[in-house]
């Protein structure tokens, strides 16, 4: 028996329609949810425990895999008629950075290092160089698991209401679904595909674009007027400016080797594969929360388990699960006890 299956027997989850990396949201009914303990106590202690080397030894992968990739990139002129090939360098160099970006985002968890200064220092390079602003992310991504599928205080991935009434759910789920209904679902589909890839990510770093009714228009960068200050309780104000100087370092180094090589290298090097880490971070986080059978809940409906629950894992295929650390195929896990590192989970799923 699995330790996966274990879990499921000792919460009472065995006969539970699960997700089972079929793309499913798991179906519990109210009475089957277990308790944070319950699902806790059946896990093996050592499992919750990070362990720095082995968490360094997964940069160390992520990185030496970088460099091969870059010193490739190195040898393609850096020409108009080589776009074509650079568009493929972007596409494979932005597929392997992400894994910096899932580092990252298991030290704004707590699930890299017993060392919290090594864990704090690291997150905030990767995501820095990434131009991800860390504790401000950190924050928000917090509010993000506490309340997952929240229709009111959920943080992302938040969706517009029929007949919303404005203050505890958003409006306007009528006119989408009425302009979805107008050009076809499946050209809607494709439209809402490409604003997300494109759009997505800096929408919500700079506007708190999905989020729910409960924060306003937040952003990242600047934690006060005019944007909304929900977000940004007491410390987390300073530690939004603290994670902007890590961007502008980041954006001072772009701006230098600009000057200095031109702007065809550093998009061809750096902007191009930054752009694809975005796109995969986007298609992670939508297919994490998102698909036709995924309720999302009232105050009324919801509890912190059961809106983990409601997150979905997928099959994404050896190399990605390789490349991304597995982030994509023990969401559930994560986001049940999301302290557990990503070498962990993968075990729990196995």
């Amino acid at each position: 028996m699995t330790l996966l299956n274990l879990i499921l027997t000792k919460t009472n989850l065995i006969n539970i329609k699960f997700s089972g990396l079929k793309g499913q949201a798991l179906v519990i009914n109210n009475k089957d949810i277990p308790s944070i303990k319950q699902f806790k106590d059946v896990i093996p202690n050592h499992y919750f425990k990070c362990n720095t080397i082995i968490s360094l030894s997964y940069l160390l992968q992520t990185a030496l895999i970088q460099l091969l990739v870059i010193a490739i990139g190195l040898y393609i002129p850096f020409t108009p008629k080589m776009i074509p090939i650079w568009f493929i360098y972007s596409l494979l160099s932005g597929t392997t950075a992400m894994g910096f970006w899932v580092i990252a985002h298991e030290c704004g968890h707590g699930a890299f290092s017993k060392n919290k200064t090594l864990e704090t220092i690291t997150g905030y390079l990767l995501h820095s160089l990434l131009l991800v602003p860390y504790f401000s992310w950190q924050r928000s991504h917090a509010v993000h698991h506490r309340f997952t599928n929240n229709v009111t205080n959920g943080e992302t991935h938040v969706p517009l209401v029929i007949d919303g009434n404005g203050v505890t759910e958003k409006v306007g789920g009528e006119k989408e679904l009425h302009f979805s209904n107008s050009i076809g679902k499946n050209n809607y589909g494709i439209l809402q595909l490409v604003l997300h890839l494109i759009f997505g990510w800096p929408a919500y770093l700079l506007t708190g674009s999905t989020g729910g009714i409960k924060y306003g228009t937040s952003n990242h960068f600047w934690p006060i007027k005019p944007f909304s200050k929900a977000l940004w309780p007491s410390i987390w104000t300073k530690k939004v400016w603290i994670s902007d100087i890590g961007v502008a370092l980041t954006l001072l180094g772009v701006f230098h080797f600009i000057f200095k090589y031109g702007f065809f290298p550093v998009l061809a090097i750096y902007i191009g594969p930054l752009l694809v880490v975005n796109c995969w971070l986007v298609v992670y986080t939508w297919l994490h929360h998102t698909d036709s059978d995924v309720p999302h809940l009232s105050n009324k409906e919801f509890s912190f388990m059961r809106g983990a629950f409601l997150s979905i894992d997928r099959p994404y295929g050896k190399i990605l699960n390789f490349l991304h650390h597995n982030i994509g195929s023990s969401h559930v896990v994560h986001h049940v006890c999301p302290t557990i590192p990503h070498y962990h989970a993968k075990r729990l799923l196995s």
